[in-house]
């Protein structure tokens, strides 16, 4: 059952108060101000909500979730099925301990495996993914295209995108069989803090075997095919 928006709201500042209080012993965010932190956890993660909801309903994971942003936040908001993922088995061991705090466990699970692994465990299991500043987008669309439904979405958030970077991944979306549809351009309630939402969609299945091993997305990255 959808919570009112009430009731996310209060959950979220529950959530976002519990991890403030945990980084004091372990290191789940750089941001130790409660202001900063409501603008660059909460209302960051909320960005791309509409894009989110945009999303085929299903199952929908958090890349590289760290102390849980976008991810809970998200979670809260879409009522989704959600798995956090993150290889930092110490930070994941302490989020699930507060999602089982506020009672989510239900509905919010964490992962510390590598995201390649995880592809190998669950492929095709995805309809929605996000990634805040994760890597660079030719990296997160071959990370993503073996965990996505066909029609599912990968939502990147970004700080600002290079045009070198983007070319870089339109060059090879489609051997991913992946596709950008929408970029998105925005400034979070601080005046100053950019943030672009660009979103793929998994149009076919990849014309290369993936995952490829841990690490090879990020060190060495695809190239065009000739």
């Amino acid at each position: 059952m959808a919570m009112s928006e009430h009731m996310v709201n209060d959950l979220a500042q529950q959530y976002l108060d519990l991890v403030l209080e945990a980084n004091k012993t372990i290191n789940l965010t750089r941001i130790t101000n409660r202001d900063e932190a409501e603008v660059l956890h909460l209302e960051d993660s909320l960005v791309g909500l509409d894009e989110v909801n945009e999303a085929p309903a299903g199952l929908y994971g958090d890349l590289g979730s760290g102390g849980g942003f976008p991810g809970v936040p998200l979670a809260l908001a879409t009522g989704r099925e959600t798995v956090l993922v993150d290889s930092v088995k110490k930070k994941m061991a302490v989020v699930s301990q507060l999602i089982d705090q506020l009672g989510l466990s239900n509905q919010i699970t964490t992962c510390d495996d590598r995201i390649e692994d995880l592809a190998l465990d669950r492929p095709g299991s995805f309809s929605v993914l996000t990634a805040r500043a994760l890597s660079r987008l030719v990296s997160l669309l071959e990370l993503s295209s073996p965990l996505l439904v066909r029609g599912g979405r990968l939502v990147c958030y970004k700080a600002q995108v290079s045009d070198e970077e983007l070319n870089e991944a339109l060059a090879v979306q489609d051997l991913l069989g992946m596709k950008l549809i929408s970029e998105r351009k925005t400034l979070l309630s601080d005046g100053e803090t950019a943030r672009t939402i660009l979103v793929f969609e998994k149009m076919a299945r990849a014309r290369l075997k993936l995952p490829r091993r841990v690490g090879a997305a990020q060190k060495t990255p695809l190239k065009p095919r000739p």
